[in-house]
C-alpha cells in the first residue's frame, strides 16, 4: 500500500508541503485535484466516470470552478455517497485530498490483485481444459482400438518377422576373432596395443595398416583382454563403440551430429512434443557420450571431415561435451533438471580413442597424431593366411583338402579376403554335397571360386636362383605394401662424347636423376665416361618410382652391364646413391622387406642407417646393411 501511494504521488507530481507554514498555493491544489480526476478517468473510463457522477449527483461539482466543490465531487465518486455534505474550505482541502489519495490507492491495489488472480485462474482453466481434451482423445483412441490401424499392424508384423529370421551374415560373426591368440600375423602390433591399454593411464591410439589384417578385431579383443586385469581402468561393462569415418556425416550448423551430439531446437528440429510446446531445446547425446569409460573406435579415421575432427580433439582435451542453444533460458522454471544440467555442466565423455586407417601417417592431421600413440599392423604373409584359413575351417566345422590353404594364400594378403574365399567355397561345397554327408572343401571348389571372382595370384613371378648381367631387383613401396622392381640395363658402344641414355618416361623424375648420379659414380669406380656409350635403362613393367630409393639398384645394374659382371637374381637392393658412391637411407624398409620375402628374395641389401628399422625375429630372408656401393656390388656378386 505504501509503495502504491508513493507511486500515485509521483504520478500526480505532488509538491512537498512547506514545512514552515504548512500551506500550499491555490494553483498547486487545482493541479492536484485535476490530476486526481485524470486518475479516476483512467481507472473507470471517461464514459463510466460521467455516468457514475450523474448517479451520485456529482456531475456539477466535477465541472465547478470552486476548488471545494470539486473536492466534494471527488469524495462522492470515491465513497459512492450521493448525500449532500458541507463544501470544505481551502484549509480543509489538503487533508481531504490525502484521504481521497489513500482511497484511490486502495482501489488500484485491489484491482491489481484481482487482475492477477483472474489471469492465473484463466491460465489454470485453459491448462485443465487441454488436459481434459487430451484425456478424452486418449480414451476415444482406446475405445476405438488405439493408435494402430491395418497398415501399422501390417508393418509391425513384418518387422517382427525380420527380427525373428536368421541373419544371413552370421558366418562373418562366427569367424571374427574372439581372443588375442586368434589375431594372426600381428603379434608385435597386438602386444603394443595391449601395452597401451593395460595401464592405469591408457593412451589414445592410431592403428596403421592395410585393409583386412585385423585392426578392428584387434582393438575389440584388446579391450576385452584388459578388462580382466586387476589395475585396468576399464570395468567389465566398458563399452566398445564402433563407427566408420567414411560414412560419418554431420551438419556444420549443428542440426545433427551423431558423433558429438546436437541440440534439437523446438522450432527448427522439433524437440519432443512436451518440450516443443513449452519452447525448450532438447539435447541429443552422441557416440562420444556412449563411449564414456570405454573405447571409441573410428575406422578410417583419416576420412573424417577436418572441422569435425577438430571438434573431436576438443572433446579429447575436455573429456566432456558442452551443448549450446539460443533457445535455452536458464531462468525458465519449466526446463527439466536433466536438460538444465546438460546445458550448464556438459555431459561426460571420458574414453580412449582408437583410430584405424589405411593412409600414410603424414596424411593424417598432425594435431591428432600428437595426441595418440601409433601402432603399425603389417601385411600378412602366406603362412599367416594358411593359419587363418585353417582356423576358419575349424570354426565352420568343415574339412579341407591338404592344399586348399596354400592355394588361397597365393591369391590374397588379407585375412578378411581369405575368409571370404573360404566361405564362397564352403557354400559351393555344401551345394554339391548330398544331405547328411560331411562337407569337405576341395581344390576344385576353391579354383572355381577364384575363377568366378577373376582373382590372380598376388605374386606373379617368383625369384629364381642364378646370375644375370645388367639386371638387379630394386624395391618399392605403395601404401603399406612393398613390391619388387626388376631393373635391367643394356650398354652399347657409341660415338665418343655423344652417348645417349634412354630411360622409362613413366618412371619419374627422381628415378631419372638417379641415372645421372649413377654416371658420376660409375666414372669414379671404373674410369669410364658414360657419354661414350649408349645406355638403355628399363624398369620392367613400366613401374613408377616416386623416390630416390632405386638409385643404388640402377647404379649396380649399369655397372654390371658396363663391366659384364653378373649379379645374383635372388638379391634385392634399396637405397639412395650419392655422387660419392655412398648409400643413403630411404623409407619403407619394413614394407620393402615384406615385398621381397613374398617374391622369394633370399638377400636384401639396405643402407646401414636403416638397420634399426629391420624387424626383430625376421626369418626366411637375410638383411645386409652397407655404407657404399662397393660393398653392395661385392655382396651381389658373391
Amino acid at each position: 500500500m505504501t509503495h502504491l501511494k508513493g507511486f500515485l504521488k509521483k504520478f500526480l507530481n505532488q509538491q512537498d508541503l512547506n514545512e514552515e507554514d504548512d500551506q500550499v498555493t491555490e494553483e498547486q491544489l487545482k493541479l492536484e485535484i485535476d490530476a486526481l480526476y485524470v486518475v479516476l478517468s483512467n481507472l473507470y473510463g471517461t464514459d463510466k466516470l460521467i455516468l457514475k457522477a450523474s448517479k451520485l449527483e456529482a456531475l456539477g461539482l466535477m465541472r465547478s470552478e470552486n476548488l471545494g466543490e470539486r473536492v466534494l465531487g471527488l469524495q462522492k465518486l470515491t465513497n459512492d455517497d450521493p448525500t449532500d455534505k458541507p463544501v470544505p474550505d481551502l484549509k480543509e482541502i489538503p487533508e481531504r485530498l490525502t484521504e481521497i489519495e489513500e482511497y484511490i490507492a486502495e482501489i488500484v491495489a485491489k484491482r491489481s490483485v484481482e487482475d492477477r488472480l483472474n489471469q492465473a485462474v484463466a491460465e489454470k482453466m485453459q491448462e485443465r481444459h487441454e488436459e481434459y481434451v487430451k484425456e478424452i482423445k486418449t480414451q476415444v483412441l482406446k475405445e476405438t482400438g488405439g493408435p494402430e490401424n491395418a497398415q501399422t499392424l501390417k508393418k509391425l508384423a513384418h518387422l517382427e518377422k525380420m527380427n525373428a529370421s536368421k541373419p544371413v551374415s552370421s558366418a562373418i560373426e562366427i569367424l571374427r576373432p574372439r581372443i588375442p591368440e586368434e589375431i594372426v600375423g600381428q603379434e608385435n602390433a597386438l602386444q603394443a596395443l595391449l601395452a597401451k591399454l593395460a595401464t592405469p593411464f591408457p593412451q589414445h591410439i592410431i592403428i596403421y595398416g592395410p585393409p583386412g589384417v585385423g585392426k578392428t578385431s584387434a582393438a575389440r579383443v584388446a579391450l576385452d583382454a584388459v578388462k580382466s586385469f586387476s589395475d585396468s581402468p576399464f570395468c567389465s561393462e566398458a563399452p566398445f563403440i564402433e563407427v566408420d569415418g567414411t560414412t560419418l556425416r554431420w551438419d556444420p550448423r549443428e542440426v545433427t551430429n551423431p558423433l558429438l551430439g546436437s541440440v534439437h531446437d523446438p522450432i527448427y528440429q522439433g524437440a519432443k512434443r512436451d518440450l516443443a510446446e513449452t519452447g525448450i531445446p532438447e539435447p541429443k547425446l552422441g557416440l562420444v557420450n556412449d563411449a564414456h569409460t570405454g573405447v571409441l573406435f573410428i575406422d578410417e579415421i583419416g576420412e573424417i571431415d577436418p572441422s569435425l575432427l577438430n571438434k573431436l580433439l576438443k572433446v579429447l582435451e575436455d573429456k566432456r561435451v558442452y551443448f549450446e542453444s539460443s533457445y535455452y533460458d536458464p531462468h525458465d522454471p519449466q526446463i527439466p533438471l536433466y536438460i538444465k544440467k546438460v546445458f550448464e555442466e556438459g555431459v561426460p565423455a571420458d574414453f580412449v580413442l582408437i583410430g584405424a586407417t589405411t593412409r600414410e601417417p603424414q596424411e593424417l592431421n598432425p594435431a591428432l597424431r600428437s595426441r595418440c600413440a601409433e601402432v603399425y599392423f603389417v601385411p600378412l604373409e602366406p603362412a599367416h593366411i594358411i593359419h587363418i584359413v585353417r582356423q576358419a575351417a575349424r570354426k565352420l566345422e568343415v574339412q579341407l583338402e591338404d592344399n586348399v590353404p596354400e592355394i588361397i594364400s597365393e591369391y590374397v594378403i588379407e585375412g578378411r579376403k581369405a575368409n571370404s574365399i573360404l566361405l564362397d567355397a564352403y557354400g559351393l561345397a555344401r551345394f554339391r554335397t548330398p544331405e547328411g554327408q560331411e562337407v569337405a572343401i576341395t581344390e576344385n571348389d576353391v579354383r572355381e571360386v577364384l575363377r568366378s571372382a577373376r582373382l590372380t595370384p598376388f605374386i606373379h613371378k617368383k625369384v629364381m636362383s642364378g646370375k644375370d648381367i645388367g639386371r638387379i631387383l630394386g624395391l618399392g613401396v605403395a601404401g603399406f605394401l612393398g613390391s619388387v622392381l626388376e631393373i635391367e640395363v643394356k650398354v652399347f658402344a657409341g660415338l665418343t662424347g655423344k652417348g645417349n641414355i634412354r630411360f622409362n618416361e613413366t618412371a619419374g623424375t627422381m628415378a631419372r636423376d638417379a641415372v645421372f648420379n649413377a654416371a658420376a659414380v660409375i666414372r669414379t669406380l671404373t674410369g669410364e665416361d658414360l657419354k661414350n656409350y649408349d645406355l638403355h635403362v628399363n624398369v620392367v613393367g613400366g613401374g613408377r618410382i616416386d623416390g630416390p630409393s632405386a638409385g643404388l639398384a640402377t647404379t649396380m645394374a649399369i655397372y654390371s652391364a658396363l663391366k659384364e659382371k653378373p649379379l645374383k637374381r635372388d638379391v634385392a637392393v634399396t637405397g639412395e646413391i650419392s655422387i660419392q658412391g655412398k648409400v643413403k637411407p630411404v623409407g619403407g624398409i619394413y614394407e620393402k622387406i615384406f615385398g621381397a620375402k613374398q617374391a622369394g628374395v633370399q638377400t636384401v641389401i639396405i643402407p646401414k642407417e636403416n638397420l634399426t628399422e629391420v624387424p626383430s625375429g625376421l626369418k626366411g630372408i637375410e638383411i645386409i646393411a652397407v655404407e657404399d656401393i662397393e660393398e653392395a656390388i661385392k655382396i651381389a656378386q658373391d
